[in-house]
């Protein structure tokens, strides 16, 4: 049985290499991003893999598009072995001048959003775990979350907002073997 795994920020960055690396090794890769056009260019880029490349469009700040998404998903596959969260936006600024839409679009994307989609996906993790099989959340933290710079005030909350999220899963998680 071939391995799946969730990619959400998967057309571009990290997630796009991340969906290449698993690509290469073998796995069926769900990829999820906001963009349309960078999710076709992606799968002109991996046209090798069409067969084993689903891409979908996903808001992850949105809980109805992580919800209809991951149903799409369900409807596919029973179950899932991986998600992996790489979307992330990064907004520069003194928080006392921030704007406030900018303040919750780093914590929308950074922090709400990976929780979104790994309570939307743990349904088909669980499944894989109880078989036996890996299953497993990464969510991409950032240096940024241990080390704050001038600037960078809304990202390093959201990043170690994220970092004690992760923690918090993996204790809510482990005894269903979901790691």
């Amino acid at each position: 049985m071939t391995a799946i795994a969730a990619i959400t920020g998967a057309a571009s960055g990290i997630g796009l290499a991340t969906t290449r690396r698993l690509l290469n090794e073998g796995w069926t890769v769900i990829a999820l991003d906001i963009s349309e056009s960078q999710l076709a260019a992606a799968r002109e880029t991996l046209s090798n893999y069409a067969d084993r490349l689903t891409t979908l469009v996903c808001d992850v700040t949105s809980a109805t598009q992580v919800e209809s998404v991951f149903a799409q998903i369900k409807s596919r596959h029973p179950s899932i072995n991986a998600l992996i969260c790489c979307a992330g936006v990064l907004r520069l600024g003194a928080l006392e001048s921030m704007a406030v839409e900018e303040f919750d679009l780093v914590f929308n994307v950074n922090t709400r959003g990976p929780w979104l989609c790994a309570r939307a996906a743990l349904p088909l993790l669980k499944p894989a775990a109880a078989a036996g099989q890996a299953a497993r959340i990464v969510l991409l933290s950032s240096i940024a979350a241990l080390r704050p710079k001038i600037g960078g005030g809304a990202y390093a909350g959201s990043k170690a907002a994220l970092s004690q999220l992760t923690r918090v899963l993996a204790v809510e998680c482990a005894s269903s073997g979901v790691l």
